[in-house]
């Protein structure tokens, strides 16, 4: 038995201070199977050693065990000459392989590899591994310079598809002339002419991925199509070299229709992946080049990379924010709608939040930076999309597999059809024509963009309409959901209280409000506001008041117009030896909903009740109508919260919620999501840091934008509105993209199956295999776009 190959491992290592702590890592290394001759150097920050080359993950974990860090990070490729799932399977393969690498995910409908490493891992040994395997690769660079290039190749693609369409198509005039009665052919001569410059410069990077993917050991779709392109040109040259009398039987039109054919596919599929990735481009478009900073009164255009944290931003009516910020000076409101999925222009005042790549409206605004670059909130969701676009689902574990073992089943099927049909009696000729049909109409592309043209599709849309989908995994799962479990405060209902009702026992309400709001005025307590905010809506003069005293535990009292006044909970009324009188009722009512009681007193002249206030979230616009949406879809839906037994009751209710969990503390939240996946796959939705937890314990965890940054990193998918009817539009946006993905594959493994056979029988000709073949590559990915079509449920 062969020992396992060992590596020279360098890792880098953050947290140790101490000589005792280098020799705490040396420790947890040792205990690694495998590892010797291990040295940290605690000046450098840094461990040598030798362990097996499949050892990196465990080194990482038995470090991080010990209570320190290997520090990694992500390098993004740009990958050129992939044509087949077998080519990605390959390039991940051998960038798995590299040291200092943790994780590798290629991309076929991006051509791009998603690489974890660790930190201080030179790049140029990853691409100088891809030169090897015969793709050429660079780190992905800015944005613009990749849209160029890939537009570039394009426009270089097209132009080939032109010139090779040119050459082929006389050679296939003959055949199309012979149903009217025409019966002419080309000169040989003419004919090899013709073939000759596609076979040998059009079909070029064929022939060169091939010989790549020989060498390396792997198959892939280029190897059979110059195969099958390559048997159709020799068998023609053979023939026109041993003929004596008359017209040889030539199929040079054969190969050179099937290589332009594939080229036409190969462009049309590259024009339509460009579409998946539309949501990405229009995204980074959102992005200026430079903003407006004023200083010292001074306006001046300055690049982004000049801009700090607090500089202040002149953003003119109809320009774009240029960085996330506060609102400093006017008035106006600002378009979110590619952003947020919010249609409507929000208003924006002192005070307010803007986000980098908004569309000013109608005012001017001075913006105060807050956030710049990769940390704006624009940035983050084109990270999100970008990494759930490059993800695996779980699904192409099985295409990945399929496709490492699809090229050899295909080249055995072919020379079992040669042979065949020899065994038959059947001529070389025909023998060696349907092997070349069935070479060429097995089509690994279709099975390798199955599964990424859909969820770039479909995380694209998604995005467009405020819904961000962070992996591919949470969206496989979203569509199996059946049960919803929701947060209440800041989910279901405003994060804020409001008055919700009041009484006056000498039945003037406003003199009540108005009242409450004197003693209120100056306090910062969410009540206090609510109150005030009561009196605003009402348009009442809030009278002045002296003598304002705090109450520890009990409320606030003051002195208006001569009397004084007093506004509490029941302690206060309590401690003034007070009944509730004829508002016991009413009180206990309220209370039964949930609501928080306020209690307005008069202490002097006389002590007496003159009032009661009632506050309580108020339920989010949307929230009735996303229970409904979800019981419509036979997906129940639970309440889970710390609040009080009465106001969850009450919430619940008031939504149609028919299970709701009350006083559930933020360590017992993720218990109950757990209890509850073992009938159902759980959706958590929430928004605060208590539900980061519940929301990592869910099959999916969907965080509301409006909420905390730990909520949101728990979370797989984020909606950008904190509009609860979003949630059921994520779950179908899931179910939509995962039936696309169940269709392309089924099309994908049926069109192989159903045409290898048919080619091997004899019943199609290399020229309609080739076109079935680049026709089902371009199918697959039309199919994905439909995606592009959604729409969430229109809003009454």
């Amino acid at each position: 038995m062969s020992s396992p190959t060992v590596s020279t491992f360098t890792l880098p290592i953050r947290g140790m201070t101490c000589a005792s702590c280098a020799a705490r890592v040396e420790r947890a290394l040792r205990k690694v199977e495998g590892v010797s001759q291990v040295r940290v150097n605690l000046a450098t920050e840094q461990a040598h050693l030798e362990a097996p080359a499949n050892s990196l993950e465990q080194l990482r974990a038995s470090v991080s065990q010990a209570g320190y860090e290997v520090p990694s990070s992500s390098v993004q490729l740009a990958i050129s000459g992939m044509t087949c799932a077998s080519c990605a399977g390959r390039i991940e393969r051998v960038l798995n392989k590299q040291a200092g690498v943790l994780s590798a995910r290629v991309n076929l409908a991006t051509e791009q590899a998603s690489v974890q490493v660790l930190s201080g891992t030179d790049p140029l040994g990853l691409l100088q591994a891809i030169q090897r395997a015969g793709f050429s690769a660079q780190v992905a660079s800015a944005v613009d310079a990749g849209e160029q290039r890939a537009a570039h190749e394009l426009r270089a693609q097209r132009w080939r598809v032109l010139l090779a369409l040119a050459l082929s198509v006389p050679l296939m005039l003959p055949m199309l002339l012979m149903p009217f009665g025409v019966h002419w052919m080309l000169p040989a001569w003419l004919q090899f002419a013709l073939a000759t410059p596609v076979q040998l410069f059009f079909a070029a990077g064929f022939y060169r991925a091939a010989w790549q993917a020989l060498r390396s050991g792997a198959g892939n779709m280029d190897q059979l199509v110059v195969l099958g392109t390559s048997a159709a040109y020799g068998l023609s040259l053979y023939q026109w070299a041993t003929a004596t009398d008359g017209m040889p039987h030539l199929y040079f039109e054969a190969s050179a229709m099937i290589i332009s054919l594939i080229l036409l596919g190969k462009y049309l599929e590259s024009r339509a992946k460009r579409q998946t990735t539309s949501a990405i481009r229009a995204l980074q478009a959102l992005r200026p080049d430079g903003a407006l900073r004023v200083q010292d009164g001074v306006e001046q255009w300055v690049s982004l990379a000049a801009l700090h944290l607090g500089d202040l931003i002149v953003v003119k009516p109809g320009a774009r924010f240029a960085v996330d910020g506060l609102v400093n000076e006017g008035h106006s409101h600002a378009d979110e709608a590619l952003i947020s999925g919010e249609s409507l222009p929000q208003a924006k005042q002192p005070g307010d939040r803007v986000t980098a790549g908004a569309i000013n409206g109608e005012g001017r605004l001075v913006v105060q930076t807050t956030a710049l670059g990769a940390e704006t909130v624009l940035a983050r969701i084109i990270r999100l999309v970008e990494d759930a676009q490059a993800a695996k689902a779980p699904i192409e574990k099985l295409v990945d597999k399929v496709s490492q073992v699809f090229v050899p089943c295909v080249l055995l099927a072919a020379l079992l059809t040669l042979g065949l049909w020899l065994w038959l009696g059947a001529g070389v000729e025909t023998a060696l024509l349907n092997a070349v049909a069935v070479l060429v109409i097995a089509c690994p592309c279709a099975l390798g963009l199955a599964t990424p043209t859909a969820i770039m599709a479909g995380t694209g849309v998604a995005a467009r309409h405020g819904i961000l989908i962070k992996d591919a995994q949470a969206l496989e799962l979203a569509h199996r959901v059946t049960l919803v479990a929701f947060d209440k405060t800041g989910t279901l209902t405003s994060g804020t209280p409001r008055l919700i009702h009041q009484h006056a026992l000498d039945g003037d309400t406003a003199q009540l409000l108005q009242q409450a709001a004197a003693l209120q005025r100056g306090s910062e307590h969410p009540l206090a506001k609510a109150v005030l905010d009561a009196c605003a809506e009402r348009q009442l003069m809030v009278p002045p008041i002296s003598a304002s005293q705090a109450l520890v535990g009990l409320g606030i009292s003051g002195t208006l117009e001569g009397r004084e006044l007093a506004l509490g909970n029941r302690r206060l009324l309590e401690q003034h030896g007070l009944s509730q009188g004829s508002l016991a009722g009413q009180a206990s009512a309220w209370q039964a909903e949930g609501r928080t009681l306020s209690w307005l007193l008069e202490l002097k002249p006389q002590a007496r009740v003159l009032g009661l206030l009632a506050f309580g979230a108020t339920l989010k616009s949307g929230a009735k109508a996303a229970v409904a949406a979800l019981n419509q879809r036979g997906i129940s839906s639970h309440l889970i919260s710390g609040d009080n037994p009465g106001s969850v009751k009450a919430v619940a209710e008031a939504l149609g919620i028919r299970v709701a969990h009350a006083e559930v503390l933020p360590e017992e939240k993720a218990a109950l999501i757990s209890q509850l996946k073992q009938q159902d796959v759980v959706a958590m939705v929430g928004d605060g840091i208590n539900d980061a937890p519940a929301l990592a314990a869910a099959d999916v965890g969907i965080a509301m934008g409006s909420g905390t940054d730990v909520a949101m990193q728990a979370a797989g998918i984020t909606l950008m509105r904190g509009d609860p009817r979003l949630v059921a539009d994520a779950l179908e946006i899931s179910r939509r993209t995962y039936g696309k993905i169940r269709q392309n594959l089924f099309w994908a493994f049926a069109y192989n199956l159903i045409g290898i056979p048919l080619a091997a029988a004899g019943l199609l000709n290399p020229m309609l295999a080739g076109a079935a073949m680049a026709l089902s590559s371009v199918s697959v990915v039309s199919n994905a776009l439909l995606l592009k079509t959604w729409r969430p449920q229109p809003r009454d």
